[in-house]
């Protein structure tokens, strides 16, 4: 995947978009290094949002008491369980709700009990807010728990996130590497089951991709609204592939006890990382943007050979 140049450390000191990582140990660990950013708000007349698990905000609305009610407290379980919906219609929307203000926001989006399959786009959205952002006045504080988390997790924290704070201080991350980090996570998608359906669509046979995603929503009991939304979702990533990617493409379809999936495998090649992940000006917007919308996963694997996206939606 090609990317722009990373910013510079020169280009970071000028940057008022400020991303840091907060490692921290246990809930006395979580509440100082949470509540010194979340008071440094207050001081600065700064809209404060802290978008975290059910876990962490309840231990922040209790400490801070009557003060909660000026903070914006979302469940980052639900809003962001597919991490590609948190940078268009999580963060995005915080601060365009407060045109011409600096924002800040305690963010969440990697916690113990995040799957295998979501893990590589959680690290994926984190470097990307980097680029995302790279300009706005906001501050993301983001919290890792070490005493919890794997090694692993805390590693690629470094990686994408500019500014680290422990208990020891605040310091520049020297393996911060946004694109890097992003590439690292672009691998190729595990096969599907054995009892997985396969067909070839063009344009002429989009009809009958919505009715082999409804087929598998209804074997699967899925609600009907949500059949609806599998509908729409998969639709855009056939209508981009015939549109973008050579006329054509494969649609895979499979259910288990936990979620749908579907596959769309094309011949395109997504270069730019942020697709999908931003939300046009007027706030609506179709397009990739909307599938991040609509599902509770998307995974991507791309190369100079093809694409397979895969969208997940739990029954």
């Amino acid at each position: 995947m090609s990317h722009p140049s990373a910013p510079t450390s020169s280009d970071r000191v000028v940057d008022p978009f400020v991303h840091e990582a907060l490692l921290y140990e246990g809930a006395i660990g979580f509440l100082d290094g949470t509540m010194k950013f979340i008071y440094e708000g207050f001081s600065l007349d700064e809209p404060t949002a802290v978008v975290a698990t059910p876990g962490n905000v309840a231990l922040l609305r209790e400490r801070l008491g009557v003060f909660a009610d000026s903070v914006r407290f979302v469940d980052m379980t639900q809003a962001g369980r597919n991490p590609g919906r948190i940078i268009p219609w999580v963060l995005s929307r915080f601060m365009d709700d407060h045109p011409g203000r600096r924002v800040r926001i305690v963010g969440e989006p990697i916690w113990v009990g995040r799957t295998p399959e979501e893990y590589p786009a959680c690290v994926q959205h984190e470097a990307m807010v980097n680029v995302a952002f790279a300009g706005r006045e906001a501050s993301i504080l983001c919290p890792y728990d070490v005493s919890r988390l794997d090694r692993r997790a805390i590693a690629d924290s470094h990686a994408t996130h500019p500014v680290v704070a422990d208990d020891t201080g605040r310091f520049p991350s020297g393996a911060y590497d946004p694109y890097g980090i992003t590439d690292t996570y672009n691998v190729p998608l595990s096969e599907p089951p054995a009892g997985a359906t396969t067909m070839r669509f063009e344009l002429a046979r989009l009809v009958d991709v919505r009715r082999r995603v409804a087929e598998v929503g209804l074997d699967a009991e899925l609600p009907a609204e949500r059949i609806v939304d599998l509908q729409s979702a998969v639709n855009e990533l056939a209508a981009n592939s015939i549109q973008h990617a050579g006329g054509s493409g494969t649609l895979r379809t499979w259910y288990d006890h936990e979620r749908v999936v579907c596959e769309v495998r094309d011949f395109g090649h997504v270069t730019d990382a942020l697709i999908g992940r931003l939300r046009p000006p007027d706030g609506r917007g179709r397009g990739l943007v909307m599938v991040h919308f609509l599902a509770d996963l998307v995974q991507r694997h791309t190369s100079a050979t093809g694409t397979t996206t895969r969208i997940h939606v739990l029954r």
